[in-house]
């Protein structure tokens, strides 16, 4: 159940909105502090691993404004892991879900969070990690079969097994295999350990660990079969029992690969789901129309099978792979490390046997699809292209379409029944809006329709529009309608609520160049009109449209893909009423502005779109800068970044790399030079004191941000007694000090390398002149996420430290009666009720 606040503000939004749930939504998110409501629409929720968000409506429940947006053609939506959480565990199929998240955790998935929220960019991930998704599993790629072997028709030879091409189910890898790749996940792919691929294929994997100096070596007997097989500490058999049709040959293979294992032997194999049939039965595989064999195993099934054979208990590490040990003190090593770690959940779930369902119409016709891929796909795509069915005269092969269903209008009907007709639908209405456009701006420039007309378009005018003269009458009422002021803001409202760039309301909308294809006919018409003023507006990263003054502005960037803040350099106002060009570009006394939070102008489609999002996170995080309007000046922009010791490296705010001036401000009241040039010790020998380290700079930045700034926000100027310290002063201060303890070398390392003081970070001795100094170190304790604080006497400067332990440890220094000092920690609670008496 949901507390009352909850289920307030979800009917608040929903009423706002103007949507129901359940109808319209399915998700709600809360944003922030609860100040806003996303109500999300996954349509797919249940029936896809990863479903992909339709539309949403973000509602400030503050302001009581609602906005919209639609992903529905959108090509890279965001997508939803981890759907087994928001389901729970009494969902009939929440084992099914939580099996996948765990077999995607094991595989590393989830370990760089950067972009894989969005469907592009998680697909590439899986497939780079060497699997794919069937279903709610994920299956590793290996030697699949091609698309012709999915042929059941003609099948070659009588299946004997001298016959069988076994070395045609090699794959020409662009990456690392699956089984390969979870070595390298677990650290056993490095430059200590030797790796033997027992059946390699093309040598793809060895010669990827080759160049990273991996001692890697391979044998094959059809592509390497000269090679050398002998004795590793790791030894890969990859996706080769599988391809073998004689049993025995099976055990015999994977004795000789265990033989060759002086610590690991990893097995994979090829996992029965939607594959299996695919092909003509031979004993307990299936025949390709290559001649090729394949066995799928159940995941069961290839653990037995090692156990069996080689009489050790193997270790599931991912779906059809497993590890068997040789070295036992390695296994306990792996085990004890894979579920200490919350990241390597159990895969034991993955063991359980589910039989495979007899398969529906749908699966057979998508089969039948996937047999004959190529044509099939050539005949969709041109369907889509022309928005409406194709003409016999229009199809590139038409022949082996009519040997394949007798008429091309049973093919047509085919793909209909396959895909659905949504994206016929759309395609009809995208096709018929392009005409209109292509005939619009025709009238516009003055162009005469031409006499002959090829017979795409001609075919095209008879079904979309039935003749010319309406397709001209269309056309012309489009044109018109560019100059309706209310006609053009409805529009831009509709392209923002698709993802198609950043809307002033009532005033403009602006988006980059690459996505004027996709905006209503009305928009298309009215660039176009002043491309023809002007020339392509391609050439322009930014597109303007002014909403109320008939005006179109193009702005061009220095690498506008590459840079996440980048800057202008010319700027183009086309004028339609006047018939006119302003031509403006930012040299000599001009400084190029930049462009700021480029995510609103681009959308999740465009290159390092996850990134840019990420690092305008980061920027606003920081709350050092207001981006409302055109943002800081470029300057005010890089000295502010430089001030905070950030810099940006491609579409990342890092610490800076570059070494200060000493008189740089150093937070909002110090330098560098006070914090380094401060102590007794220093002015008596004036020693370079000097940091080696960037580290140690960055440190003292923080100390001086994050503690000292407050201290004299609240108290006023302190005095420091006492600051960096190198090592060339510390052998001139006679005793007393702890340099491997004290912080106060911070990030400096000595001459074996090492860090001066493990604790890392940065520490200061000072004094507040004519303040109790156990009143401001109670402050501090209280209001301060310092490291160390040592506490001398309420007269006396403290020690204070702030580094990334962040231990919050007070000590008080009290004097013996033989002068020493000892010290005693003491609870942060107890030291803030000390009084100085």
């Amino acid at each position: 159940a949901f507390d009352n606040e909850i289920v307030t503000a979800v009917c608040t939004a929903e009423k706002l909105a103007n949507v129901r749930r359940c109808d319209q939504f399915n998700v709600v998110r809360f944003n922030g502090r609860r100040q806003s409501v996303s109500l999300l629409n996954y349509p797919q929720f249940i029936e896809e691993p990863f479903p992909a968000l339709v539309e949403s409506w973000l509602i400030n429940l503050a302001s009581e404004t609602a906005s919209y947006r639609s992903y529905s053609s959108s090509q890279n939506p965001p997508i939803f892991h981890r759907k087994e959480l928001l389901l729970g565990p009494h969902h009939p199929r929440y084992e099914e879900f939580d099996t996948l998240t765990s077999n995607a955790e094991a595989l590393g998935l989830f370990d760089k969070p950067k972009g894989i929220g969005y469907q592009v960019q998680w697909n590439k991930l899986i497939k780079d990690s060497g699997f794919r998704v069937e279903g709610h599993s994920l299956l590793p790629i290996g030697n699949l079969e091609s698309k012709d072997d999915k042929c059941v028709d003609n099948w070659p030879g009588d299946s004997k097994n001298d016959d069988i091409s076994r070395h045609l189910t090699a794959l020409n890898r662009s990456s690392l295999s699956a089984p390969i790749q979870t070595l390298g996940r677990y650290g056993y792919l490095n430059k200590q350990l030797q790796l033997f691929d027992y059946g390699c294929g093309y040598s793809s994997d060895v010669t990827a660990l080759r160049s990273e100096g991996i001692n890697a070596h391979g044998w094959d007997p059809y592509y390497a079969p000269d090679n050398k097989k002998h004795k590793s500490d790791i030894v890969n058999l990859g996706f080769v029992v599988n391809v073998i049709e004689d049993s025995e040959e099976r055990v015999e293979a994977l004795k000789n690969a265990w033989s060759l294992a002086t610590q690991l032997l990893v097995v994979s194999v090829m996992l029965e789901n939607l594959n299996r049939g695919s092909g003509k039965k031979f004993k307990d595989g299936f025949i390709s129309a290559r001649n090729t064999f394949q066995k799928y195993y159940s995941q069961i099934e290839i653990i037995a099978f090692v156990r069996e054979v080689l009489d050790i208990e193997p270790v599931a590490v991912a779906p059809g792979i497993i590890y068997a040990f040789k070295d036992k003190d390695l296994e306990q090593d792996f085990r004890l490390k894979r579920y200490s770690r919350i990241r390597y959940r159990s895969s034991l779930k993955s063991l359980r046997v589910s039989l495979a369902p007899r398969a529906t119409q749908k699966e057979k016709m998508q089969r039948f699809f996937d047999a004959n891929r190529e044509l099939l796909s050539e005949l969709w795509v041109l369907w889509l292209e022309l928005g409406r069915r194709p003409l016999d005269g229009e199809v590139k092969n038409l022949s082996a379409t009519i040997d394949l269903f007798g008429t091309l209008k049973k093919g047509l009907n085919f793909l209909e029944k396959l895909n659905g007709s949504d994206e016929i639908d759309n395609s009809f209405k995208a096709r018929l809006a392009d005409l209109k456009v292509y005939f619009a701006l025709g009238i516009f420039e003055q162009r005469s329709l031409y006499k002959v007309v090829s017979p795409k378009i001609r075919n095209d005018i008879k079904f979309f529009f039935g003749s010319i003269r309406n397709a001209k009458e269309d056309a012309a009422d489009l044109l018109y309608k560019i100059a309706d002021r209310d006609l053009i803001e409805e529009a831009c409202k509709n392209a923002k609520e698709h993802g198609l760039g950043w809307l002033e309301e009532g005033e403009s909308l602006q988006l980059h160049s690459s996505m004027i294809e996709q905006l209503p006919a009305v928009l298309r018409v009215y660039i176009g009109c002043a491309s023809a003023l002007y020339g392509d507006y391609k050439n322009a990263d930014l597109v303007k449209v002014h909403i109320n003054s008939g005006k179109l502005t193009l702005m061009s960037f220095d690498d506008f893909d590459g840079n996440p803040i980048p800057r202008m350099l010319e700027r183009v106002k086309i004028k339609f009423r006047e018939q006119d060009i302003e031509y403006f570009d930012y040299v000599d006394d001009y400084e190029p502005p930049n462009l700021y939070l480029k995510s609103r102008y681009i959308n999740e489609e465009f290159p390092r779109y996850p990134e840019q999002v990420l690092f305008e996170e980061q920027l606003d995080e920081l709350g050092l800068l207001d981006f409302t309007g055109y943002g800081p000046s470029p300057s005010e922009f890089t000295n502010t970044i430089r001030m905070h010791r950030l810099e940006i490296d491609g579409y990342e705010l890092i610490r800076s790399k570059a070494l200060p001036d000493l008189d740089e401000s150093c937070g909002q009241y110090l330098t560098f030079r006070k914090l380094i040039e401060c102590g007794e010790t220093l002015r008596e020998t004036s020693i370079a004191n000097l940091p080696k380290q960037i580290e140690t700079f960055n440190s003292l930045f923080d100390l001086a941000t994050k503690i000292l700034d407050p201290v004299i926000d609240y108290f006023g100027m302190i005095k420091l007694t006492y600051g960096f310290c190198s090592s060339d002063l510390a052998r001139k201060i006679p005793g007393g000090i702890a340099p491997k303890l004290d912080q106060h070398a911070s990030c400096e390392i000595n001459r074996n390398g090492n860090y001066i003081c493990s604790r890392l970070g940065a520490a200061v001795d000072f004094i507040v002149e004519d303040e109790n100094m156990l009143e401001v170190a109670q402050w501090i304790v209280a209001n301060t996420p310092f490291d160390r604080l040592y506490y001398y006497g309420s007269d006396k400067p403290i020690h204070l430290s702030f580094g990334p332990e962040s231990s919050g440890e007070v000590v008080i220094m009290r004097a013996m009666k033989n002068g020493k000092l000892m010290p005693k920690r003491i609870r942060t609670d107890l030291f803030t009720e000390l009084n100085s008496s």
